[in-house]
């Protein structure tokens, strides 16, 4: 009884606030109406030099009101723009961690185990081969698949070895890959020739795709890399490709051969360091699903206890992506609250200010009317000098952060806020919203004050 008490309560309180918002929207919608129609029959005064006049020498009288009015309005507009910049710049530093290898990949790391298994003590050493990429590339929902050997057993790629032609020679970072790598690293580009190919693989040929940093260095500005040959690691290569990186030159010192061909040249047997995938458009928990498919594949293959997460360490890019994701737009949300929140507490500090401008000046109105000013002139009176002021703030704070955004995406203060920029679109759009909102703060005390007999106008004290 009571628990259907109080849910009656909360709907009737729901139904109360959706009919409150819904009268509220109606209201403004006829005021921006009247605020047109009175617009429309005075427009003459927008192009009024001695109306203008009239509105600078009103706002002149009271230097220190309309001094706090501006910092007031153009305050909200700064703290929205630059917080919706920060925002924006948080979003594309996060996006920029993920920018090199693809937002829907999953790499397992070979390791050490930690926890006791069918006899085998912890601390074992686990060793991925050929046969574990074989059998992850058939488990469903695995959309490209490259396995990686770390020649130097280097868990980032394998580490930098001598590589020369001619008398020129430098210590590059080898990777040794199949040729679907080129899907994991999405920043990568071919700039000419090709990547890695399945025939390489199986005839173990002597290719490699080298970087633009790398061809650059070895060959001359009038000589083509591809179909030359260098030697990596006193092992000679073709180069079939030259790629470039759209994250820096830094990446581009790398350079891929074919995964057998380095186990092969280098004493690698079938080992493999790492295996990398990516799972197509999988959400976060059919990823996990597939991580959990393939790990127990690797656990059976090398007796290890499914549940050890140290025996085979994985990334999950989809999982943190989405958790990224999701807190920029918590983040976001939070932003744009705020901003609104500023915005509109220097609305209401303009329709404050403007019932005590309106009110100061009741015996002006009331001389204005006794002289023959239409009720309709004196309301546009109000609304011109409040938008012109709101106008005039929104476009002080406008200004203001987009000039410190700059300032801080020129800074580079750190590698989490890239680029921190609002669209201008955005920021002309709330400084209409301003203006508009603005009008509305003049609007409803300047139709009181057209309302007001002259006579009492007169009188007021």
């Amino acid at each position: 009884m009571l628990i259907a008490l109080l849910e009656a309560i909360g709907l009737g309180a729901v139904f109360a606030l959706v009919l409150v918002i819904l009268v509220a929207i109606v209201f403004l919608i006829v005021a921006l109406v009247n605020m047109g129609w009175v617009a429309l029959l005075q427009w003459r005064d927008i192009f009024s030099l001695d109306r203008w006049t009239e509105v600078m020498v009103t706002i002149g009288r009271s230097k220190l009101r309309t001094t706090l009015t501006l910092i007031s309005v153009a305050w909200g507009i700064f703290v929205l723009v630059f917080l919706l910049g920060l925002g924006r710049g948080l979003n594309n530093g996060a996006r920029h961690q993920f920018a090199r290898d693809a937002t829907n990949s999953l790499m397992f790391f070979a390791n050490k185990t930690s926890i006791p298994h069918q006899g085998y003590d912890v601390g074992r050493r686990i060793t991925l081969d050929n046969r574990d990429y074989d059998a992850a590339r058939k488990v469903p929902g695995v959309e490209h698949i490259a396995g990686q050997f770390f020649i130097r057993g280097g868990a980032m790629g394998g580490g930098e070895m001598m590589t020369k032609r001619g008398g020129k020679a430098n210590s590059f970072q080898i990777n040794a890959v199949h040729p679907d790598a080129i899907y994991v690293v999405t920043s990568h580009k071919i700039a000419q020739g090709r990547f890695l190919t399945d025939a390489d693989v199986t005839q173990r040929r002597k290719a490699v795709v080298i970087g633009q940093v790398i061809a650059n260095y070895l060959f001359p500005e009038h000589i083509s890399p591809i179909g030359e040959w260098i030697e990596v690691a006193n092992v000679p290569f073709q180069v079939v490709g030259v790629f470039s990186d759209s994250e820096g030159i830094e990446n581009e010192r790398q350079l891929y051969i074919p995964v057998s061909t380095a186990q092969l040249a280098f004493n690698g047997q079938d080992h493999l360091g790492m295996l990398e995938m990516t799972v197509g458009n999988a959400s976060t928990a059919e990823s996990k699903a597939i991580i959990d498919k393939i790990t127990a594949q690797l656990a059976e293959r090398h007796q290890f206890a499914p549940d050890d997460v140290q025996a085979v360490r994985v990334r999950n890019t989809v999982e943190q992506f989405e958790r990224f994701s999701a807190m920029f737009f918590m983040i976001s949300v939070f932003v744009v609250v705020i901003g609104l929140g500023t915005l509109a507490a220097g609305v209401v500090g303009v329709s404050n200010i403007m019932m005590i401008a309106v009110k100061e000046r009741t015996k002006e109105i009331g001389v204005r009317k006794a002289l023959g000013a239409t009720p309709n002139s004196i309301v546009f009176m109000i609304i011109q000098e409040s938008v012109f002021l709101t106008g005039l703030a929104g476009l002080l704070g406008l200004s203001g952060g987009v000039f410190l955004l700059d300032a801080v995406g020129k800074a580079k203060l750190t590698d989490f806020i890239l680029d921190p920029s609002i669209d201008l679109r955005i920021g002309i759009a709330a400084t209409l919203f301003l203006m508009m909102a603005g009008a509305l703060a003049g609007y409803f005390p300047a139709r009181a004050a057209a309302r007001v007999n002259p006579i009492h106008a007169l009188r007021d004290q």
